[in-house]
């Protein structure tokens, strides 16, 4: 049977250097915790800043503490819709050849070659979760979104660490008003490596609504081939004669 996990909605928000926190901040600043996060060790900071890009700018942006060794930006896809740049889907981490932005603070600006990125969707999976469902870190899973705006989540990430503390999908804001989910909302986890899924697991996921809906797909493309299938037998009976 799928494996119920909770989700982890994130929306914009930043993670600066040490040198850029003082260059935005001041020197010798000290980000302010505000509150805990799921991840351990992280936190929302009580400081905001802007972000500029060529068509636009968003104010209030967040920061997540502490520090991290490289400057990153994670915006959504709509957010760069907004601000006129493409960020690649990176995972956390993987800035090299990122796109651009501009970052304004109260006591400075900086003018970033790169660090902007759309995270890719990922699942934060404990040690043990991972050894008992057979994941090893970096494997890919597929996740699936029950309710009135059910979807699937293909080629989601798995990070497997020991400290991990809870299995939990994370998705940006975008991802998540399609699927018409909040922080907290349960999906189910599917293993998507070594052809692992069985077709009853997947049939199972469906209500008799959507089993319907699929069989009626499938007879659809059943009677196209059919035609298909038919037209070209026509066509050779034609030539033979």
């Amino acid at each position: 049977m799928p494996v119920l996990i909770s989700t982890g909605v994130s929306a914009r928000h930043i993670h600066l250097s040490p040198e850029h926190l003082e260059a935005l901040f001041g020197q010798d600043y000290a980000l302010t915790p505000k509150r805990e996060l799921s991840i351990p060790g992280q936190y929302l900071c009580k400081e905001r800043l802007r972000i500029e890009g060529p068509k636009g700018s968003m104010d209030n942006v967040a920061i997540i503490g502490p520090t991290r060794f490289r400057t990153q930006i994670e915006i959504t896809s709509s957010d760069g819709i907004k601000l006129g740049v493409n960020p690649p889907i990176r995972l956390s981490g993987d800035l090299d050849g990122s796109e651009p932005v501009t970052l304004v603070g109260p006591k400075g600006k900086l003018e970033l070659d790169e660090g902007l990125i759309v995270a890719m969707r990922h699942i934060h999976m404990t040690e043990q979760n991972a050894t008992e469902l057979g994941f090893r870190h970096k494997d890919y899973a597929m996740v699936i979104v029950p309710g009135p705006r059910s979807l699937v989540f293909d080629h989601v990430v798995v990070r497997v660490s020991p400290e991990n503390v809870a299995t939990e999908l994370h998705i940006d804001t975008d991802e998540a008003n399609t699927a018409s989910l909040k922080t907290g909302d349960k999906v189910n986890l599917l293993r998507i490596n070594d052809k692992k899924i069985r077709i009853e697991r997947l049939i199972n996921m469906f209500d008799e609504r959507q089993m319907k809906l699929i069989e009626a797909c499938v007879a659809n493309i059943v009677e196209e081939e059919r035609r298909k299938v038919s037209q070209m037998e026509d066509i050779l009976a034609r030539l033979r004669n």
